[in-house]
């Protein structure tokens, strides 16, 4: 990274927060909402009211607060920026949108949304608020969208509650998968190019969320629980033995077929599992014209989950595929990993600008900080797009699983049948 680098950043970010002037009706909070993006994204140990004002030079948090509180602006105005400017630098037509949600641990019962729920930061039941994310993901980068806070069914059946908290009165409850859609569907309005959907099983389990996909002629990746129904592999309808996902592991001891495969490049360099795929049919439910069902399971190398007798099993995960019928394994594979690069962007947004730092309550303040965290963010992924990464080592064969079944590259001939 050179001098000369960081002073053209500097100038392309004084360039992009000096373009987005037309939320603002003052030159006043125009100026404080430039200091406080360059505060998201500066070395600073905390990103609250009060340090991103120290770093501005004011003598109070006043300015900062009122950017927040009380200024006039569109929180989902700013959304439309930021999705737009970053289907502009990265946009692909072979994009997947990534969903995925994550918490800030929050005192009190007074911050919007806050409840006791499950924290996926810690894996139990703590006092957090939700947010569930939709990240726009290419080869070139990958940036937030778009964002929606979940409110409990506690909060929403408490009308007096949401409007002390800000909440407009419209605002009704909606499950976190039932959030989801609303994003791909602004997605789509918006016409952002992408071709893929991704995510973890919370949301796959939720058939609304794949029929939103079959209707729409749209590709998916999910992880789902092991008790999905099927009816069986295509020519097998209602097979006795295949009635949930977990059911085909029989097929798996009897024609062994894993695949030793990388499914991305990760912090701790390529991300290797035992694959193998399945053609299948989900239980009522219809693929797209063209389309084709498929169950891929993905294996770890080594054993890492004891069972209630204390053995050590491999852990397995589920994905249900929806695409079109000759999709390769190896792009499958591929787009079933993807779901890291939400990850990363949570991590990102919590570590470098402070996503869960702040130190509002409300409804409106809430969205103006998350999407202004969205805005620092998608400006670093654009300017690291821009710099070529050294190209990766060749994966190496050593220790590869049997692959009794190579030379097969589409989903359909790993179909049992």
């Amino acid at each position: 990274m050179t001098a000369e680098l960081i002073a053209e950043w500097h100038d392309e970010l004084a360039r992009l927060t000096g373009s987005l002037g037309n939320l603002f009706n003052r030159p006043e909070p125009r100026v404080v909402f430039a200091q406080f993006i360059e505060g998201l994204l500066a070395e600073l140990p905390k990103k609250n009211g009060w340090t991103l004002s120290e770093r501005a030079g004011h003598a109070t948090a006043d300015r900062v607060q009122w950017l927040l509180n009380g200024s006039v602006w569109d929180a989902d105005q700013l959304r439309d920026e930021v999705r737009d400017y970053v289907v502009e630098h990265l946009g692909d037509a072979d994009a997947s949108l990534v969903i995925d949600d994550t918490q800030a641990q929050k005192k009190g019962t007074k911050s919007v949304g806050v409840a006791f729920q499950h924290c996926g930061l810690t894996g139990d039941v703590r006092n957090c608020q939700t947010m569930v994310m939709l990240t726009y993901a290419t080869a070139a980068g990958h940036a937030f969208i778009d964002r929606r806070l979940y409110l409990p069914e506690e909060w929403t059946s408490d009308r007096e509650r949401c409007r002390a908290a800000g909440i407009p009165d419209e605002t009704a409850f909606a499950t976190k998968p039932g959030l989801a859609i609303a994003m791909l569907d602004r997605a789509l309005a918006a016409q952002v190019p992408f071709t893929w959907v991704l995510a973890d099983s919370g949301y796959g389990r939720d058939p609304q969320l794949r029929a939103w996909c079959h209707t729409r002629a749209v590709p998916y990746v999910l992880g789902v629980p092991v008790d999905l129904p099927l009816d069986g592999p295509p020519g097998k309808p209602r097979h006795p033995a295949v009635k949930r996902a977990d059911n085909l592991l029989h097929y798996t001891r009897v024609r062994d077929q894993w695949e030793r495969r990388s499914c991305g490049h990760g912090a701790k360099g390529e991300r290797l599992y035992g694959w193998t795929a399945f053609a299948v049919e989900v239980k009522d439910e219809r693929p797209a014209r063209d389309f084709s069902h498929w169950m891929v399971l993905r294996r770890s190398l080594h054993p890492n989950r004891r069972d209630k007798d204390g053995q050590l099993h491999r852990e397995i995960a589920y994905f249900p595929v929806h695409a079109p019928a000759r999709t390769t394994v190896a792009e499958i594979i591929s787009r079933a990993g993807g779901r890291w690069q939400i990850e990363e962007d949570n991590e990102i947004n919590k570590q470098l600008v402070g996503l869960a730092q702040y130190q509002v309550r409300k409804w409106t303040p809430w969205h103006r900080h998350v999407t202004a965290c969205m805005l620092a963010t998608a400006f670093l992924a654009v300017q690291r797009a821009a710099v070529p990464e050294p190209e990766p080592e060749p994966e190496s064969d050593v220790g590869q699983e049997p692959d009794p079944g190579k030379a097969r590259t589409t989903a359909e001939s790993e179909a049992t049948g």
